[in-house]
């Protein structure tokens, strides 16, 4: 049952994902009464997600980890086999936790399992009210930002964190626009079981339509994400569960023994999209709001989760401090913050994309050689793996596993 309305919230989270409840718990812990607003999903999210390990650090401190970890499996190596059949192939890679003195590169969950614990985490605050009502409006004024409800009275708030994903009412009324590209590419993503053990491995396959990626969950379990090209996705589309197993084991090369295909399959086309800017009139963009990035190196919700803690960690300490908590120092800073992280991963994840689709001799080689140099220089590669899970720039307090 939701809770109580109130009025009068400092903070506004527009959105109940994993992003959005971040934000809405951190903001809580840290003392901000705080509403979170929106309708959750009728259709149930059968994705997973890689949790890094600064995300399950600040899982952990905002006391949501202990509520779902025995649902997700550790992430202790990831290889990558290139699988293109081309000229020039790069070796196999092989990066342990272990390397750089971690127990695991992270943890991937199930997205249902995560959500369960963050409302149940969120129901359990003081400081935060759920409201379950559709958002009709969003409108920025010059003290204050006013969320229209379809069932209810309209609230207002000092500050909103928009985490209402790609079509972002809050994005528009911040007047922010976005940066999009659509790549001729389709994703596959679903669970499957299998007879041999993963071994805690996550294997990510280079093909010539984009990754095949295997990733652990608990048990002799796993997800996958296939990145495909248009025509190819139409055909498994269509497949029944077994014949769709006997390819994916093919594609698998069979390293996980016979595969069972699990109810609930995804097929989306691949787009990247960045806003313009990501805060402004007393609006902060986090999660799908801000950017939209291909399923590949598990770093779409790690933004996410990582904008969710920066803008807490901003708004906080302004409210202790006394200060306007939506007012434009805060808004800039946070836009300033988080604009070399998501860039940097963006660029990242669209040169490898682009690496794998081109048949361009030189550009293969580059990559080919970028893996070599990784697997034969060890200082090169352990500085990759640190910068992987905790990367240098926009680690806010929470990654850390300090509370606000």
């Amino acid at each position: 049952m939701p809770q109580k309305r109130a009025d009068n919230p400092a903070a506004i989270v527009v959105g109940g994902g994993p992003a959005g409840l971040t934000a809405a718990i951190s903001l809580a812990e840290g003392g901000v009464h705080t509403a979170l607003v929106g309708l959750r999903p009728a259709k149930a999210d059968n994705r997973t997600t890689a949790l890094l390990a600064g995300s399950v650090a600040a899982l952990d401190t905002l006391g949501v980890w202990s509520m779902c970890a025995e649902k997700a499996a550790p992430l202790r190596t990831m290889r990558i086999v290139d699988d293109t059949g081309r000229l020039w192939r790069a070796p196999e890679v092989k990066f342990s936790a272990d390397e750089i003195g971690l127990d695991a590169f992270g943890y991937n969950i199930e997205n249902r399992h995560l959500i369960d614990a963050l409302v149940k985490r969120a129901r359990n605050l003081p400081a935060l009210t759920i409201v379950e009502d559709k958002v009709v409006t969003v409108s920025s004024q010059s003290d204050s930002v006013v969320v229209s409800l379809k069932g209810d009275k309209p609230l207002r708030a000092k500050i909103v964190a928009g985490a209402d994903g790609r079509q972002s009412l809050c994005r528009a009324a911040a007047g922010i626009t976005s940066d999009e590209r659509r790549y001729s590419q389709n994703a596959m993503t679903l669970c499957l079981s299998h007879s041999r053990s993963h071994h805690n491995t996550s294997t990510e396959f280079h093909t010539p339509s984009g990754p095949f990626t295997l990733v652990p969950l608990p048990g002799n379990r796993s997800s996958l994400v296939w990145v495909l090209d248009p025509d190819a996705a139409d055909e498994l589309a269509v497949l029944d569960d077994l014949s769709l197993a006997v390819r994916i084991e093919q594609a698998a090369h069979s390293i996980l023994g016979k595969l069972t295909v699990e109810p609930g399959r995804g097929m989306f086309p691949l787009t990247v999209s960045t806003a313009r800017r990501l805060a402004g009139e007393r609006i902060a963009l986090v999660g799908e709001a801000a950017h939209v990035l291909p399923p590949i190196g598990a770093q779409g919700l790690n933004l996410g989760l990582r904008d969710a803690a920066t803008i807490a960690e901003l708004v906080v300490a302004a409210h202790r401090a006394g200060r306007d908590i939506g007012g434009a120092d805060v808004t800039s800073r946070y836009d300033r913050m988080r604009r070399t992280d998501v860039g940097s991963r963006t660029l990242a994840i669209n040169l490898l994309n682009r690496s794998l689709l081109s048949d361009f001799l030189p550009v293969q080689s580059a990559r080919g050689l970028g893996l070599y140099l990784l697997d034969r220089i060890g200082p090169l590669r352990r500085a990759v793996m640190r910068e992987g899970v905790a990367p240098a720039a926009g680690q806010p307090r929470l990654m850390r596993g300090e509370a606000l």
